[in-house]
């Protein structure tokens, strides 16, 4: 009777349950899936579509599920129109308590099945991720809404990409299956979680160093969501076959990233290395039998502050023991394989890379190479101990280890010891003897289908006492065999300090071809250089002016060929040009090149060549006639390329033009048209000096909308975020109409032209400082000139229409004005206005006074009455451009002058100002000046309504003074 009892109860309880599975779903289904809408909207910033969803205990039991179909969420701005998450199903695990007894609907679990997932981080630093609105001030909770108490995430089958510009880093993940659990709803929470991915590619500033990985991760993360704080306390990954302990934390800081990274491998066998490395290598290893001991360790600790130029300190080291490597078709192996390398760089700074080699060390067949390398420095400063030394059959190393579509041969002897420090600016020279010998050498890749061959090279370093004066190198010979095309070299170079030359070079280098035997990416340049040279002299004599005793000649003949310079924001295309040698004189002749869009042709010389080559701070000299179809100076300013709230691409300036120091260059110029900022320039003609960091045009002229104009120029950069200028412009005539038409500044600045016609000229100086955006620091701007008024109809000037109306006489609306000189300074923000008079139909009109250019006014004005002009309105017109102040009478205060100090911000510039050094009163050259992009017009403000009396009012009037 019990049994029965323990039965029929058993029964009607799973039919119950089994009606609750069934009928609760059906019930709630469209209360939970818009109680999720509602939970989407209030906490997501991107938008979120699917195209339907259903409610389900089978679909993860015995958790109840609502799964939506072909999810898509966008991410947040600057990515907001771009998907942050697609899915074929997305399913969230609902607490059931809370949807039958509870006011909230609590999801736990989420699910994600076949994704994409995209996380995007642009130069700036701004990410897709940040979706998740922050939490309001109202805490109070709503019954129609839902809650994320999230315990489970289960991703499956995924990609996943994070594309982080600011970095350089792209990792792409496909086969990616994730595991994560933890109460994600508390600040502090530990996250466990195991991923396994079938295809992993991380590439670092467009190198790749793994691709086609396969992963496999358990993890222990723990996040404090209140700081964006990450400690990876335990994590275990193996990289195909390769054991790797990865452990450290990620902090978000306001304007960049902390980080403290490890990732090792401890006593790994070696052919576990080799499985990670590059995916090419993989048929390679299934046929070579590799034995030995590894351990490597990889860090990356400190700041990345791209705004305060800092970044964090990478370290790399390795050790090989008793390695050996043979492939299955080699003869013989690569044995005895030794290496021990630290490496060191701070702040990611090559100039401040510390390397210790202090063993490297294998034997091919009895052909040995050892080598010890301990250095600390780049570039300009270095300090070195070295020891190498090999006697080696290339052939032999080439054949043991049969790399894939690789085979090299020759024969090598080296054997090079360098001791001390290398220092230019005290001509210090490690004490070093080395030679350093290959015989009969052939390099063929996959890359292209002919080797470089017959290549022999003899180098010898001496340096016995580590000065400069004892030091000596000798090349002799160098020379190869390419495409058919032989290449010869012999060079000495004797008494580094007062370096005795001979040089002799002779052949074609095809570079686009030697480029592809190295690289199977993009060509930079695709081109050849053709020489024929000798050259043969004394550093002294090319100083002392002795070309007598210099033995230089030969030509120099290149195609195509592209170069990068610090100096220029693009890269320079030599299309072709010939370089003739004579003496200390290289001749230019059918040079022909673009830049961007510029093209350029040039002819002339460069002088003190071979000094400026062979030492530090000399001086190159030249005269060129230059001559341009079109010439863009705007590409030849810095500027950066970041992406806007809009997604799009946006390019700033992002500092000013550098001039080289070390040049001292005349070129005459002639430019059929050159576009600076909006302003197109025809026919511009003059002679360019470069000299001493400093740019000048002088005697130059120009058309410009229809008239021609002379112009001055100088300009001195300081750094790249400072510069200098001094300009001049004298344009006897120009049309006011077609300069507010066609130039921006002129229409910003000169808004009372917007209506006028007819003839202006303009002979104006101007100097001052720019900033990093290429723009004046207005209170810096000192100048002074005229505006000449030759013939101008005014139409809707405010302040004379307002005068017509109120004194009932039409003919000084719009008047015409003729023959009048407006002369102007300018000093410490204020523009200052000489008083000039003007007759409008029978009326003396007279106009003086001060504008900052900031836009407050302090202007007077004067309407003498006919028939003589001796009784006089007075009007003052103070206020700003936006909001003037129109009054009458004589009486006004002087305007605040804003004088510039070094680092300051003036508080009335209207352009940002970036931190730049005090002028001082001889700061800027004073060459002949130039001109401003700024207006002597009076301003055409609103006169209120009651600013001018009515005709109850006694107008106050003044005689004549």
């Amino acid at each position: 009777m019990k049994r029965k009892t323990i039965l029929k109860a058993t029964g009607i309880t799973f039919i119950i349950s089994l009606i609750i599975l069934v009928v609760l779903p059906i019930l709630f289904a469209n209360t939970i899936t818009e109680k999720v809408k509602v939970l989407a909207n209030k906490k997501l910033e991107g938008e979120l579509n699917f195209n339907e969803s259903d409610l389900s205990f089978f679909k993860h039991f015995p958790s109840l599920t609502l799964t939506l179909h072909e999810l898509d969420l966008n991410g947040s701005k600057p990515y907001s129109n771009k998907s942050l998450v697609s899915a074929k199903e997305i399913s969230f695990g609902i607490d059931v308590w809370s949807v039958v007894f509870g006011n909230q609907t609590k999801i736990e679990e989420i699910y994600l099945e076949e994704a994409k997932i995209n996380i995007l981080v642009n130069k700036k630093g701004e990410a897709n991720y940040n979706i998740y609105k922050s939490e309001s001030k109202d805490t109070s909770t709503s019954s129609e809404s839902a809650s994320l108490k999230l315990e489970n995430i289960q991703i499956n089958n995924s990609q996943l990409v994070y594309n982080d510009k600011s970095t350089k880093i792209l990792i792409e993940a496909k086969g990616f299956n994730y595991k994560g659990k933890g109460d994600l709803l508390k600040s502090n929470f530990s996250l466990k979680t195991s991923a396994r991915i079938d295809s992993l590619n991380f590439t670092y500033d467009k190198s790749e160093y793994l691709k086609n990985k396969k992963v496999k991760a358990n993890l222990i993360t723990k996040i404090n969501t209140n700081s964006l704080s990450f400690i990876f306390e335990k994590n275990d990954l193996v990289i195909n076959k390769l054991p790797v302990e990865f452990t450290g934390f990620f902090d978000f800081l306001k304007n960049g990233y902390q980080m403290d990274f490890k990732l090792k491998t401890e006593n790994s066998d070696l052919d576990d290395l080799f499985s990670a490395l590059h995916a090419e290598y993989v048929s390679w290893m299934t046929e070579t039998k590799m034995k030995g001991k590894t351990s490597a360790l990889l860090t990356l600790k400190g700041k990345y502050i791209a705004s305060e130029n800092l970044s964090p300190e990478l370290n790399f080291n390795i050790k090989v023991r008793d390695g050996y490597v043979k492939h299955e078709k080699a003869p013989y192996p690569v044995e005895d394989i030794y290496l021990n390398l630290e490496t060191k760089l701070p702040n990611l700074d090559i100039n401040q890379l510390k390397i210790r080699l202090d063993s490297l060390y294998f034997d091919v067949n009895k052909n040995k190479l050892s080598a010890i390398l301990i250095s600390d420095g780049f570039g300009e400063q270095l300090k070195i101990d070295s020891k190498v030394k090999s006697k080696l059959d290339l052939s032999f190393l080439s054949n043991a280890l049969q790399i894939p579509n690789f085979k090299l041969a020759g024969s090598l002897d080296a054997d090079i010891v360098s001791k001390g420090i290398y220092i230019i600016k005290d001509k210090k020279f490690p004490v070093t003897k080395g030679k350093f010998e290959l015989t009969n050498g052939f390099i063929q890749t996959a890359y292209y289908p002919k080797p470089i061959q017959n290549i022999n090279l003899k180098a010898n370093l001496n340096s016995p006492t580590g000065d400069f004066k004892d030091a000596s190198f000798v090349l002799s010979p160098a020379n190869f065999t390419f495409e058919g095309e032989p290449f010869n070299l012999n060079a000495s170079f004797i008494n580094f300090d007062d370096i005795n030359y001979e040089v002799n070079a002779k052949g074609t280098l095809n570079v686009a071809r030697i480029y592809k035997v190295f690289s199977q990416k993009g060509l930079d340049i695709d081109g050849f250089i053709k020489a024929d040279l000798s050259l043969v002299g004394k550093q002294s004599d090319a100083i002392s002016g002795k070309y007598g005793n210099l033995k230089n000649s030969g030509t120099l003949e290149v195609k195509n060929i592209k170069t990068t310079s610090d100096y220029l924001a693009k890269p320079f295309l030599i299309e072709n040009g010939v370089f003739t040698f004579n003496q200390d004189k290289m001749n230019f002749s059918n040079f022909n090149g673009k830049y961007g869009t510029s093209d350029i042709t040039m002819n002339g010389n460069l002088e003190n060549v071979i000094n400026f080559v062979l030492s530090e701070n000399q001086i190159l000299k030249g005269n060129f006639n230059l001559t341009s179809n079109y010439l863009n100076v705007n590409e030849f300013i810095p500027t950066i390329t970041y992406e806007t709230d809009d997604e799009t691409e946006k390019t700033e300036v992002s500092g000013v033009v550098q001039i080289p120091t070390n040049l001292n260059i005349s070129i005459q110029t002639n430019a059929v048209k050159t576009q600076y900022d909006d302003i197109t320039i025809d026919n511009l003609r003059g002679n360019l000096i470069i000299q001493n960091g400093s740019l000048q045009l002088s005697n130059s002229s120009m058309g410009i909308i229809g008239a021609t104009a002379k112009m001055d120029a100088f300009y001195k950069n300081e750094g790249t975020q400072k510069a200098y200028f001094d300009y001049k412009i004298n344009a006897s005539e120009f049309d006011i109409k077609r300069a507010y038409n066609e130039i921006k500044i002129f229409r910003e600045i000169v808004t009372a032209a917007e209506n006028a016609e007819g003839i202006i000229g303009l002979n104006y100086s101007i100097k001052g400082v720019l900033n990093n955006q290429m723009a004046p620091i207005m209170p810096s701007l000192e100048g002074s000139g005229t505006l000449s008024v030759k013939k101008v109809k005014m139409k809707g000037f405010k302040l004379l229409n307002v005068v017509s109306a109120k004194t009932e006489n039409p003919d000084i609306k719009d008047p015409d004005i003729s023959k009048v000189d407006i002369k102007s300074t300018i000093k410490n923000n204020i523009v200052t206005i000489e008083r000039f008079k003007f007759k409008v139909a029978g009326f003396r009109l007279r106009f003086e006074g001060q504008t900052s250019l900031d836009g407050k006014l302090n202007l007077k004005m004067r309407i003498g009455l006919p028939p003589l002009g001796i009784i006089g309105i007075p009007i003052k017109v103070l206020g700003t451009q936006e909001n003037p102040d129109i009054k009458l009478g004589r009486k006004s205060e002087d305007l605040e002058e804003t004088e510039y100090v070094d680092g300051v911000t003036p508080p009335s510039t209207t352009v940002p100002v970036i931190t730049t050094p005090e002028i001082q009163k001889d700061s800027v050259p004073n060459t002949e000046p130039m001109v401003p992009k700024i207006s002597n017009e009076i301003p055409s403000p609103q006169i209120k309504n009651d600013s001018i009396p009515n005709n109850e009012t006694k107008v106050p009037v003044e005689k004549v003074e």
